[in-house]
């Protein structure tokens, strides 16, 4: 097997984050840079449909860069006029939970961007669905400055306190480099066990 049939291909990457800019004129520069290294690796983007904040940023960032990108949005959002007008395509669901389905869906991996509480919910629902085996996708996160150290530290407490297997935490693909998050994310094997629960701990 070549390294280059070793790789996962990537069509299709969903990324979640933030739909404010942060505290930090970086956040909303990687947020940017992250979109055009997407188009830049022929890489389509899937995202929330938004036009605000990093979310903004992603998509134009994509865009400006020849890249195809898909939105994903609720009907309410659609109707406060956050969603951007200017995608490849876009998708209108009526709820939350039918909108990360179908991002689920169109992508063939999951990225996550410096954001809040919706960013944070999205990207560990695509990682409980990867280590329940609903699909086998690989989840990064682009540490932009140190932003998820506290995240890391955390699943790492929860590790040592018996709550997250240690083989599970290959579940978390962490990067501060976006090209070598993609390279990551590629070569990315799946889970090395195949059950996640023993009978002994129901």
């Amino acid at each position: 097997m070549t390294p280059t049939e070793s790789l996962r291909p990537l069509h299709a990457l969903a990324v979640f984050c933030g739909s404010s800019r942060g505290a930090e004129a970086r956040y909303f520069d990687a947020a940017r840079d992250f979109g055009a290294l997407l188009a830049g690796a022929g890489i389509a983007l899937v995202y929330g449909g938004g036009n605000t904040g990093l979310m903004g940023a992603l998509a134009e960032g994509a865009l400006s860069s020849g890249g195809e990108v898909h939105g994903v949005i609720t009907r309410a959002l659609e109707d406060k006029e956050v969603a951007h007008r200017g995608l490849t395509s876009m998708r209108v669901v009526e709820t939350m939970h039918e909108r990360k389905a179908v991002m689920a869906d169109l992508a063939s991996g999951f990225v996550m961007l410096p954001g809040g509480f919706g960013t944070l919910d999205e990207f560990f629902e695509a990682v409980t669905w990867t280590q329940l085996g609903i699909h086998d996708k690989p989840c990064g996160v682009l540490d932009v400055g140190g932003f998820f150290a506290p995240l890391s530290a955390f699943v790492a407490q929860a590790t040592a306190a018996g709550f997250v297997r240690v083989e599970h935490t290959e579940l978390m693909i962490v990067e501060g480099d976006g090209a070598a998050l993609l390279g990551r994310l590629a070569a990315w094997r799946g889970l090395p066990v195949e059950k996640w629960l023993d009978p002994s701990e129901r």
